[in-house]
C-alpha cells in the first residue's frame, strides 16, 4: 500500500530543470573568434565568414571546402586558404595555414600537436614556454638596461638643441650686425670712389677725424672692459650656484668655504675695508651729502651703434653738411675753383675745360704740384678690401646661420635622428668586427670599409644613404630605425658597386655581431645599439601611430 505522502508526490507534475552547456568551439578556431561559429538564430545553417553563402551548420569541420574563404573548415585541410588556431596551452597561441593541417608533419608552430590526429605529435608546449618565458624575461633585462643607456641619448639631443638655439640667437645678432657694417663699408666705398683721394687725405688732418677717432678707440677699449666685467659675472653667479647645490644644513661648513675661497679667486683681492672703523656719524666737519646725479642710462646697443660708426664717413658726411651752405675747403684755398663762383652758367663749361688744361700745363713745366693718382687708387684699393672682407664675414655668418638652422631641423627629424634625437649621440661612432681575413668597420651615419688583415688594402663598402627602404615600414617606427643602408661604394671587379645593409636590434651595446655577404659586393652587416630599446608604452604607441596612418590610407 501507499502512503498518503507517496500517494501525493506521484500526483505532483514533474519539474524539468534546464540544463546550460558551454557552447562547444569547433577546432581550429580562435576563442576570440568562438561568436562567429554559432547556428543562425532559430535555424540550424551557418554563414560563410566573408558572407558568400549559407551552409548547414553540420557541414563546419566536414572536410569539404564549402564557403570561398575557407572559414567552414578552420579544422581540417579542405580549404588551402583556412587558418588554423594551435591553443598551445603553457606557451603562446599560433596560427598556421589550414593546408598544414594532418599532413603527417608536427609543426613547429603548434607545441601541442594539434594539428595532427591525437597522439602524432607529442605536446611540448610546457617545455618550449619555459624557454620563451626565460628569453622574454632576458630579453626586457637587455631592453630595461639599453632604455637607460638611450635616455643619456636623448639628454644629449636635448643639450644639443639648447646649443643649437643659442647659437642660431647669436648668428641672427650677429648676420644683422655684419649686414649693417657691409652696408656702411659699401657705402664709404662709393664715396670714396667718388671723391679725390687728396681731398679725402686733407680731411683726415683735420682736429675733428683725430678727436672721433680717439673717442671710437676710447669706446672700443669701454666695451672689451664691459665684456670681461660680464664674464667675472657670469663666473660669480656660476659659484654662487655651487654654493646653493653644495649648501647643507647640517654640513655646510666645506661648501660655504669652497664657496668663500673661490670669489676670493675670482676678485683677486681680500676684503681691505673689513677692519677698517666706520667713519664717525656726528662728524660736524663732514659736508652733508649731495643728492646722485640722475645721468642717462646707454644700453649696450646704444654703445655699439656709436662705436661701429665710421669715422670716414661721419668726416664725409660734416663736409657735405658744411659744403651745402657756401664755399668748401678746397675752393677757399684754391684761386682757380674760386673764380668758379664767379662766372656766368652760360661760360662755365668753357672755363672749366680751360682751367683743367692749365692745371695739366703747369704740372708737367713743374709749376705746381698735384695729388700722385696713387694715393687716389691707394684709397679705393683700401675701401674696396674692407668692403670684401665685410661681404666675405656676411656670407659666413650667414652660411653658419643656414648650418645650424639646418641642424637644428634634422635634429629631431623622423627621418633624421630619431624622433627623440637619440641618434645625434651616435653619428660617426664607429663599429668593428674582426672575421679573420678581414675587419669590417661601419662609422654610423658615416661610412662602412673593408680591411685586410693580410696586407692592410682597405676597400669603400659605401657611405650612409638612408634608414630602412621598405614600403613597409616609414619614419617614426621602430623597424623604421633598425635597418641603414650604405650604398655607392667601391666598383665591384666584373660586379656592382660595394653596399652594406646593417640592421641593428636592442642591446646594451654598440657593437657588430655579424657580417656576411648574401650576394656578390652586398654585404650584410647585423648588430645592437641601445638607441633602439624603446620602452613598452612607446612602443605600443608606435603602433598606435601605424595602425591610424594605415586605416587613413584605407579611407583614401
Amino acid at each position: 500500500m501507499y502512503s498518503k505522502l507517496s500517494l501525493a508526490c506521484l500526483t505532483l507534475p514533474v519539474l524539468t530543470l534546464p540544463v546550460y552547456s558551454k557552447p562547444v568551439i569547433p577546432v581550429g578556431v580562435d576563442p576570440q573568434r568562438a561568436s562567429l561559429y554559432s547556428p543562425i538564430p532559430g535555424t540550424a545553417l551557418w554563414k560563410c565568414l566573408d558572407g558568400s553563402g549559407e551552409i548547414p551548420f553540420s557541414a563546419v569541420n566536414d572536410d569539404f571546402c564549402d564557403c570561398k574563404d575557407g572559414s567552414d573548415e578552420p579544422g581540417t585541410s579542405a580549404c588551402a586558404n583556412g587558418l588554423f588556431y594551435c591553443a598551445n596551452e603553457g606557451h603562446v597561441s599560433a596560427k598556421i595555414r589550414s593546408s598544414r593541417v594532418n599532413d603527417g608533419l608536427c609543426e613547429p608552430e603548434c607545441c601541442d600537436g594539434s594539428d595532427e590526429p591525437s597522439g602524432v605529435c607529442p605536446n611540448i608546449c610546457e617545455e618550449i614556454g619555459k624557454e620563451y618565458r626565460a628569453a622574454a624575461e632576458a630579453e626586457q633585462k637587455t631592453r630595461r638596461t639599453g632604455a637607460k643607456i638611450r635616455s643619456t641619448y636623448i639628454a644629449f639631443a636635448q643639450k644639443e638643441k639648447k646649443r643649437l638655439e643659442d647659437a642660431i640667437s647669436a648668428l641672427n645678432i650677429e648676420v644683422a650686425e655684419k649686414r649693417a657694417n657691409e652696408a656702411r663699408v659699401k657705402d664709404i666705398l662709393e664715396r670714396t670712389e667718388a671723391l679725390d683721394a687728396a681731398a679725402l687725405a686733407h680731411k683726415k688732418e683735420s682736429p675733428l677725424y683725430r678727436h672721433l677717432e680717439d673717442k671710437n678707440d676710447i669706446l672700443s677699449s669701454l666695451l672689451t672692459s664691459h665684456a670681461e666685467l660680464k664674464e667675472r659675472i657670469t663666473a660669480l653667479e656660476a659659484v654662487l650656484d655651487g654654493l646653493k647645490r653644495g649648501y647643507n644644513p647640517n654640513y655646510q661648513d666645506m661648501a660655504v668655504l669652497e664657496a668663500v675661497r673661490g670669489w676670493e679667486a675670482l676678485s683677486g683681492e681680500a676684503d681691505k675695508d673689513k677692519d677698517k672703523e666706520p667713519a664717525a656719524a656726528d662728524d660736524s666737519s663732514a659736508k652733508p651729502a649731495e643728492p646722485p646725479v640722475e645721468e642717462e642710462e646707454w644700453t649696450l646697443d646704444q654703445i655699439n651703434e656709436i662705436k661701429n660708426k665710421d669715422v670716414v664717413s661721419l668726416l664725409l658726411e660734416h663736409e657735405k653738411h658744411i659744403g651745402s651752405s657756401g664755399i668748401t675747403t678746397e675752393q677757399a684755398t684754391s684761386l682757380l675753383y674760386s673764380l668758379e663762383l664767379y662766372i656766368p652758367d652760360a661760360f662755365l663749361p668753357i672755363y672749366q675745360s680751360a682751367r683743367e688744361w692749365l692745371v695739366s700745363t703747369l704740372s708737367l713745366l713743374g709749376v705746381v704740384t698735384t695729388p700722385a693718382s696713387t694715393d687716389s687708387s691707394s684709397e679705393i684699393s683700401k675701401a674696396r678690401t674692407s668692403h670684401s672682407l665685410a661681404l666675405n664675414a656676411l656670407h659666413n655668418a650667414e652660411n653658419s646661420l643656414k648650418s645650424e638652422q639646418e641642424a637644428l631641423e634634422k635634429l629631431f627629424a623622423l627621418d633624421g635622428f630619431g624622433k627623440k634625437g637619440e641618434w645625434k649621440k651616435l653619428k660617426d661612432v664607429c663599429l668593428e668586427k674582426d672575421t679573420g681575413e678581414y675587419t669590417y668597420t661601419v662609422c654610423l651615419f658615416g661610412s662602412a670599409t673593408q680591411k685586410s688583415n693580410r696586407d692592410g688594402a682597405s676597400n669603400n663598402l659605401g657611405r650612409y644613404s638612408s634608414w630602412n627602404t621598405s614600403p613597409s615600414t616609414s619614419p617614426g617606427e621602430l623597424a623604421y630605425y633598425s635597418r641603414q643602408i650604405y650604398d655607392h661604394g667601391a666598383q665591384c671587379w666584373n660586379g656592382p658597386q660595394r653596399s652594406v645593409t646593417l640592421d641593428l636590434s636592442c642591446g646594451t651595446e654598440n657593437a657588430l655581431l655579424s657580417i656576411s655577404e648574401p650576394e656578390k659586393c652586398e654585404y650584410s652587416f647585423v648588430g645592437t645599439t641601445p638607441a633602439l630599446c624603446w620602452l613598452d608604452g612607446e612602443m605600443e604607441e608606435a603602433k598606435t601611430v601605424k595602425a591610424e596612418k594605415h586605416r587613413r590610407k584605407e579611407d583614401l
